[in-house]
């Protein structure tokens, strides 16, 4: 069975899928619509009868009031049921957006993603030359990551260049590529965080916070509480006078303004965090509440599984407080709550304690979901290319023998694919005709080396991979800022590629050495440069347009000559794209130049 035919079907899998997912929630959204217009009808029908019922029950002042705490509980209820009904709508929507995505990346439609320029970094060891980061690069291509910290670490384990536990990552895609709905609930609900600061913001107030509520509020709030409960219930009875209730309340008014600044203070970081713990608490109880068999996401969730209680349970508690301490702008809430009840102080302290406890596991928890959420985008990445084959992880001398690869990126249906077996310790010289495939096939042997570290299956139809890390110069740059000629630029990548791989084992991809020096010079420091090269425990793939410097090779036995070939056919230029074994003979500039019309003859 063809590997064409084979990404043919898995890709038709999964469109199905992801189709079937967006009937499902459209259906459940367009019953949620309806569910919220009849909610909000009932808020306002009981505000109209509680009206009614004040009106009417004029000049009694114990039914007014009755009557008025009546309605606040009935509405608070209401409000937060219609509140609670809005979430859902929003996680729906997301569910619905999720799979739209997905049905476009499938298309080869994903330019409107997040596209990770941030994460460019030109003295990487290989992520500015392969198209790992920007417009149309891998990492558009692959994260799904609904949350900062999780593209962050998608990007850092892209970043990485670590060979060690490749087979324990790829079972744990595997698991995940399996687990769809449960990845695209995940997402959904990371999707739903939306704050003003970051996580590290977060994780930095809480470590150096300063509790200011003294400890009298352990125990004064429910003094005060069943005092006023009492002074109420004595005045509905005709025994005390209102007076007195006014009394109290206004002691408790003053009691709150002693720590009205404190309160307002931490109210002010609060506010800002409370959705970002309300959506983590959700995330994190997912997690707990699957259960993994991969050795990886095992270990994950052990992070946040505990005998004493679960993190989940933690989160939410504190959630809650800052939701509690919320209700404070609420006006009417917030007079009678802190009058009768201490409340802001109350949750403050509540609140101070909580940060006490726990803020030195908060950073282990958030970090726990942006692994989770980073690994979403791999296992969603498998999930889409079943096709794809897991690298048989070796230690056998072969760095790679694969079949029927392709750049990952390049639709199946126009990507030639090229089979290669390469040694340990052996190089590749590679010439061709210009737009022959050179570069293409570069970045994808690049892309197979950074997707097998990081546990990817890799767009070939079988792959044996002995893990080695990677190193590239393809995309050297001048610095002017640095007054730094593009020829000195290319030496000091050079000077690194030699100072890294003496410290350990590299897969080296380079694309036309010395370019920055005339052609003498460059055939001759080309040759002593991968003569150096083969000294080493090193590996790679070097592409020139220079044919003497496949001359290395008749002294060389671990120097083996590859070309893209280029023909011309009724004037017209054609290209096969298919590796070869020997030295390219065809070389189209001149041809390129007369048919553009730039040159005569």
């Amino acid at each position: 069975m063809s590997f064409q035919f084979l990404t043919f079907a898995a890709m038709q899998e999964a469109k199905k899928f992801y189709k079937g997912q967006l009937e499902t929630h459209n259906s459940a959204l367009s019953q949620l619509k309806t569910k919220l217009l009849w909610s909000s009808m009932l808020r306002l029908a009981v505000f109209i009868v509680g009206a009614y019922v004040v009106y009417a029950s004029y000049p009694n002042t114990q039914a007014i009031l009755l009557s008025i705490f009546v309605i606040i509980a009935v509405f608070l209820f209401l409000v937060s049921r219609h509140s609670n009904l809005q979430a859902k709508r929003d996680k729906l929507r997301q569910l619905v957006a999720l799979n739209e995505i997905e049905l476009e990346v499938l298309n080869r439609n994903y330019s409107k993603l997040p596209n990770g320029s941030e994460y460019i970094d030109p003295a990487h060891h290989y992520s500015h030359d392969i198209d790992l980061f920007g417009p149309q690069s891998f990492f558009q291509y692959l994260n799904r990551a609904a949350l900062t910290e999780g593209a962050r670490k998608l990007a850092e384990y892209l970043k990485a260049n670590e060979t060690h536990r490749i087979s324990i990552k790829q079972e744990a895609i595997k698991e995940l590529a399996e687990k769809p709905e449960w990845r695209q609930n995940f997402s959904a609900t990371a999707s739903l965080v939306k704050t003003e600061i970051t996580t590290q913001t977060v994780k930095t107030w809480l470590a150096n916070y300063k509790p200011a509520i003294p400890k009298l509020f352990t125990w004064l709030p429910f003094v005060f509480s069943g005092i006023s409960i009492t002074l109420i219930a004595l005045y509905f009875f005709d025994i005390v006078s209102v007076y007195l209730v006014g009394f109290w309340f206004f002691i408790g008014l003053a009691i709150t303004g002693l720590f009205v600044k404190k309160v307002n203070l931490l109210s002010s970081h609060t506010s800002k965090i409370q959705g970002l713990f309300e959506q983590y608490y959700q995330l994190i109880q997912q997690i707990e509440a699957t259960e993994f068999s991969s050795e990886f996401l095992k270990e994950q969730k052990a992070k946040i599984v505990t005998e004493k209680e679960q993190a989940s349970l933690v989160l939410s508690r504190f959630s809650k407080l800052l939701s509690a301490l919320d209700q404070r702008n609420n006006m009417l809430f917030g007079i009678f709550g802190n009058g009768f009840l201490q409340w802001d102080n109350f949750q403050s302290y509540k609140i101070e304690q909580w940060i006490k406890a726990h803020k030195h596991q908060v950073s282990d928890w958030f970090e726990v979901v942006a692994v989770f959420d980073a690994y979403n985008s791999l296992g969603n990445f498998s999930f889409n290319h079943k096709e794809f084959a897991f690298p048989k992880i070796t230690e056998q001398p072969s760095v790679f023998i694969v079949e029927d690869a392709a750049h990952p990126l390049m639709a199946s249906e126009v990507a030639v694919k090229n089979s290669f077996h390469i040694e340990n310790g052996h190089f590749f010289i590679i010439t061709g005709a210009n737009m022959a495939g050179k570069s293409t096939f570069l970045r994808t042997v690049s892309l197979m080396v950074v997707m097998a570290n990081c546990g990817l299956p890799v767009c070939a139809k079988t792959c044996t991979y002995n893990p080695i890390k990677l190193i590239t110069s393809m995309r050297t740059t001048d610095s002017l800022s640095d007054d730094a000629s593009y020829f000195f630029s290319e030496l000091k990548r050079l000077k690194f590629i030699v100072d890294e791989i003496a410290k350990d084992d590299y897969f080296i991809i380079l694309d036309e050495i010395l370019k920055g020096t005339n052609s003498t010079d460059k055939a001759i420091g080309s040759k002593k440069f991968i003569e150096k090269l083969n000294g080493t425990n090193s590996t790679g793939i070097i592409a020139t347009h220079d044919l003497s410097l496949c001359e290395v090779a008749n002294n060389l036995p671990e120097v083996h000559n590859y070309y893209f070939d280029a023909e011309i056919i009724d004037n017209e230029l054609h290209f096969d794209y298919t590796l070869k074994n020997g030295i390219c003979q065809n070389m189209n500039a001149s041809f390129l130049l007369k048919k553009m019309q730039i040159i005569d003859s």
